[in-house]
């Protein structure tokens, strides 16, 4: 597995999958300084998940895929696009931002994938997407995606999210990615039966099922 000394480090509220696309504002001075070379050295950071319980040492690194904004005071909008997992080793101290030793996190020995699960997840996934955008996707883009693929797109809790980064197995992690997509799918049901309710004047129980 690689080892990255002196990676540039950036804890933030929220948990970034490979493949998933965030907007970020840059305004401190370390993390204005820590972008800006990233972007004259065309090289990656990591974003590690800043939770209520501390800061975690697994996360992703990110590459600056576009920058949408920079103001006069060096404050910047940019796109960062999620790639590969890592863990922490040890924090770095004398940087002018923060930073540390990474190792990039491989998958463990591919087990044979359950097909049935990958159709299940897929289908499920499939099935959100035309409840949001009435769209289903085409079956070719479909078995395109892998469990990262799906949940990048799909609003997910942090620690959902963070669960997935974790797994070092597509199997579970596509087995999850179905489970987390069909409680998804019980939520939107349930929120579209209380609102059909309160139109009739009935009236819902509050709370998720």
């Amino acid at each position: 597995m690689s080892v990255l000394d002196r990676f540039p480090l950036f804890p933030l509220g929220l948990v970034l999958l490979p493949q998933e696309t965030v907007p970020l504002h840059i305004f401190e001075e370390r993390y204005k300084t820590m972008i800006e070379e990233c972007l004259e050295e065309e090289t990656e950071f990591g974003v590690l998940w800043l939770s209520d319980d501390g800061l975690r040492d697994v996360g992703c690194t990110a590459t600056i895929s576009r920058v949408l904004e920079r103001a006069d005071d060096g404050r910047l909008n940019i796109l960062a696009e999620g790639t590969r997992p890592f863990r922490l080793l040890r924090r770095v101290e004398d940087l002018a931002y923060p930073a540390g030793d990474v190792r990039l996190l491989e998958d463990d020995p591919a087990e044979e994938l359950d097909s049935a699960a990958a159709a299940q997840a897929r289908e499920r996934y499939a099935d959100l997407v035309d409840r949001a955008t009435d769209s289903r996707p085409e079956p070719e883009d479909l078995e395109e995606l892998d469990a990262y693929g799906m949940a990048a797109t799909v609003d997910l809790s942090p620690g959902a999210k963070q669960e997935l980064l974790e797994l070092r197995d597509e199997a579970r992690r596509l087995e999850r990615v179905g489970q987390l997509l069909e409680d998804a799918l019980r939520r939107i049901e349930y929120a579209e039966q209380a609102g059909e309710l309160a139109r009739s004047n009935g009236r819902a129980r509050p709370g998720r099922p």
